[in-house]
């Protein structure tokens, strides 16, 4: 099933998560320091995108849906950097602000094409503030089709038990970019995505599809999912569902950044069913996106056009 653009923009995706932004330092690398065996940047020009749950919400509007951010930010520089580029994508934000809080920065250094070091600036929010965040959540879910949970691990999801459990509730899709090696928090939702690394902490390695499809339906019955999508780069991806498994191969093209790709999949993946795509149907159209997005440099998106192109 190919969603028409209006069904897209109708749809309406409520992102809630860590949020973070994204700066690119780049430069020619002509010698090494003469300090330390390492590389010279001299850097020439700096770029900053939206990163973690805002680039999840950047890629659902991208594709021509509707998307609302909730989040918790600090009151710093970094902060307003980031409210700014969100106020010129088309989301609707909901920032919680905490003055103790690092809003999450991640600097990459980029040399001769490629990434050279990446440096990260950040703490955890104060509960008082994500206590508000619930309380605004349950107000907000309502307005929505699917509700996604964007865990970078770095706090912002507390409360995410009860939030799940409200969506759920009141009949919406919920699906999760899961973080850490507990998935109980995660119970009931509609669909989780980890990826082949993300999963191995949570369920051990395996050796074998079958040992894989025996481990991973186990914790779709533990934790009462609907489904469990595990993405495999450039093996495509598995869905995991009552009706057993659904492969999708990844889509041959040369890969040049992956930096983002798991946010392009579940975004597109929450937009589709959102805009009344079954979940078996959305799989393909999510798998497609990824692999438009890995063509690209940095955290970055895939419109309508792109993603329903003719191959």
């Amino acid at each position: 099933m190919k969603p028409s653009p209006e069904q897209i923009a109708r749809a309406r995706v409520l992102v809630v998560g860590d949020v973070m932004l994204d700066r690119y330092w780049y430069g020619p690398v002509d010698r090494i320091s003469p300090e330390a065996p390492v590389p010279v940047v001299r850097v020439t020009r700096q770029e900053e995108r939206l990163g973690g749950a805002s680039n999840v919400a950047y890629n659902v509007v991208t594709l021509g849906a509707q998307a609302s951010l909730l989040s918790v930010v600090g009151d710093d520089d970094a902060s307003h950097k980031l409210e700014a580029l969100v106020a010129g994508t088309g989301i609707r934000p909901h920032f919680g602000r905490d003055a103790q809080m690092h809003t999450t920065v991640k600097l990459r250094i980029i040399g001769r094409q490629q990434q050279l070091l990446r440096l990260d600036f950040e703490n955890s929010p104060e509960k008082e503030v994500l206590a508000s965040q619930t309380a605004t959540f349950a107000q907000l879910h309502t307005e929505h089709d699917a509700v996604l949970f964007s865990d970078y691990g770095k706090g912002g999801l507390a409360h995410v038990e009860a939030m799940i459990a409200q969506a759920r509730a009141a009949g919406k899709a919920v699906l999760i970019d899961p973080k850490g090696s507990d998935y109980s928090r995660y119970r009931r939702a509609s669909v989780i995505t980890p990826n082949r690394s993300e999963l191995e902490h949570v369920i051990g390695p395996w050796h074998s599809e079958a040992e894989l499809r025996q481990k991973a339906h186990a914790l779709r019955k533990e934790l009462e999912l609907d489904a469990l999508l595990l993405t495999r780069s450039e093996e495509g991806m598995t869905l995991f569902d009552a009706q057993g498994e659904f492969h999708v191969p990844a889509q041959a093209r040369e890969v040049f950044d992956v930096t983002g790709a798991g946010d392009t999949v579940i975004a597109t993946l929450a937009t589709m069913m959102a805009a009344g795509v079954p979940l078996r149907e959305a799989v393909p159209i999510a798998n497609r996106a990824g692999g438009v997005v890995v063509g690209k440099f940095g955290t970055a998106t895939v419109n309508y056009g792109e993603l329903f192109a003719p191959a």
